[in-house]
Order: structure tokens, then sequence, then C-alpha cells
């Protein structure tokens, strides 16, 4: 396999494992983020930063995207100053972001109008997942870009498939953000039911996640809230704009999800109440408000 010089914009909570991972691949890594100062760990790896979107597309044919929101990949990549603009012709552009599947595929267009190639390919598995290179990786865009892509992708993560044409990966983790709030809800709501009846909640949760109950967030979330730790893997006002996407399309689509609903609702109560840089365990939060 060919070493490329790669691009990597975005080396937060996440990114920055994931261009960690990447990094014995690249020819040359080269990094950008708003807050230079988390540029720094993959610097201290060989990595080199530069200060500006333009930057990055002008020193590397590869670029790898994982920002925060719509509106930041707009920034990234519209505008004089943006990725698609300044590309050249032949760089493959991956954005790894949740976003708007309808945004993806715009980036697509744009992107093949300019001889160069996009995959939307956002991913599942949290800050352990992005540190333990265990992410679930959905892919969406042309077949021979994705495989041309696999070996990164096997870097970083476990499962790993494309789910169809420009904007399917999008809508795929859609599907898993729909998963992930109805088990959070679940989750919060077994751990204080559990508290009500005097359990002892580490044993309770030891013992059901062996069950039918099990899932991840149960496994890594559930013992973050009975250390009372509500860093974030994933922040809420992160989750929050993911349901909020979610529930857009649904609409679009003619669907009406009240499941999803109520757990934004719920959410959007600690964003209120400046809480939205918890993580999305934070939840029982809201909910003991209620009880």
């Amino acid at each position: 396999m060919k070493n490329y010089n790669i691009g990597w914009i975005g080396t937060g909570v996440m990114g920055r494992w994931m261009a960690h991972h990447i990094l014995p691949l690249a020819n040359q890594l080269f990094v950008y983020n708003r807050t230079m100062s988390k540029t720094e760990p993959l610097v201290s790896e060989g990595a080199i930063a530069l200060e500006s979107v333009k930057e990055i597309a002008a020193s590397t044919k590869i670029i790898f995207t994982i920002v925060g929101h719509p509106s930041d990949i707009e920034q990234v990549y519209f505008g004089k100053d943006g990725l698609i603009e300044n590309c050249t012709e032949g760089t493959l552009l991956v954005d790894m972001t949740t976003t708007k599947p309808s945004l993806a595929k715009e980036i697509y267009k744009l992107a093949k109008e300019k001889r160069c190639s996009f995959v939307d390919a956002p991913v599942s598995g949290g800050d352990v997942g992005a540190r333990e290179a265990r992410l679930s990786i959905m892919a969406g865009g042309d077949e021979k870009d994705y495989k041309f892509l696999l070996p990164y992708f096997e870097k970083m993560g476990k499962s790993i498939a494309l789910q169809g044409p420009s904007g399917s990966g999008q809508h795929t983790k859609m599907a898993n953000q729909i998963v992930i709030a109805g088990t959070m809800i679940g989750v919060s709501e077994a751990l204080l039911y559990g508290k009500r009846a005097n359990l002892d909640l580490e044993a309770m949760v030891n013992t059901i996640s062996k069950g039918a109950a099990g899932c991840w967030s149960l496994d890594n979330l559930a013992p973050r809230v009975l250390k009372s730790d509500f860093n974030p893997g994933f922040m809420v006002d992160h989750f929050v704009k993911d349901m909020k996407i979610a529930l857009e399309e649904s609409d679009a689509m003619g669907l009406k999800l009240p499941g999803l609903s109520l757990v934004k609702e719920l959410y959007d109560v600690l964003v209120e109440e400046g809480d939205g840089k918890l993580g999305t365990q934070a939840l029982i939060k809201a909910l003991e408000k209620l009880t």
C-alpha cells in the first residue's frame, strides 16, 4: 500500500485518536483544528499542524474531517477558503462527522464537479471506541472510493460497511442514534428504579448486562453514572444535534418517531440548564428532576 500525504481536520475527543491510528499509514500527516492546542498530541507523534483548511487542501490528496455541527461542515467545505474551492483534481474527501444526509449529497455533487471524490463515513463508539480503534464506520459513496479507504477505516474501527450511495452513511448513523436514544432512556430509568428499590446498582448492572438487556450503553455508560462521572465520551450538545437531524429526516419521509421526540425533549432540558457539554449519560439528571 502506497503511503500518501494525508490531511486531518478536527482533532477533538474522537478525531485526535482516529488520526493517531492512521498516522502510520501516512507519508506525512497534516492536521488542523480551530483550537490549535488540540493538535499538540498528534504533533508530538510526528504530525504537522497547519493554520487553515486552505493549507490542508493545498498539501494533501486524501483529507479526513470530523468536526461538530452541520454549520461547521459548511464552513470547512464551502466558501473561498473551504475544501471544495481549494482541493486539487483527484482529491478524496472523507467526512466522518455526523451530519445531514442532504448535506453529504451536496458535498458529493460539488466534489464531483471539481473532479474530486467524497465519502460520508460517520462513526459510532464514542471516545472509548475511538481510542481503542473499535468504532463502527458507516460509509456512503462510490464503491471504488470505499475500497481505497478501507485500510484507513480498518485502523480506526472494527465494524465497517458501505451502506450505499452518498448520504447512506449518514442515514445509517441516524438509525444508530435512534437506537441509542431508546437505550439511554432505558438504562437511565433502570438505574433510577434500582436505586429506589435499594438494590446494589453495580451488581444489578453486572447481572442484567449479561442477559437480553445487554447493550453498549449499559456496559460503557452505566458504570460512569454509578461513579457520577458525566465527562463526555459524546457530548449532549452533539447528541441533541443528531436527534434534531433524525427528526427532520423522519418528518421529510412522513415518519413519526414519538420515542425519539420524548428523549430529545429530556436532553433539551439539560442543554437549557447549561449541561450541554456533559456526556450523554447525563440524561439521568433530567429524569431525576421528574421523580
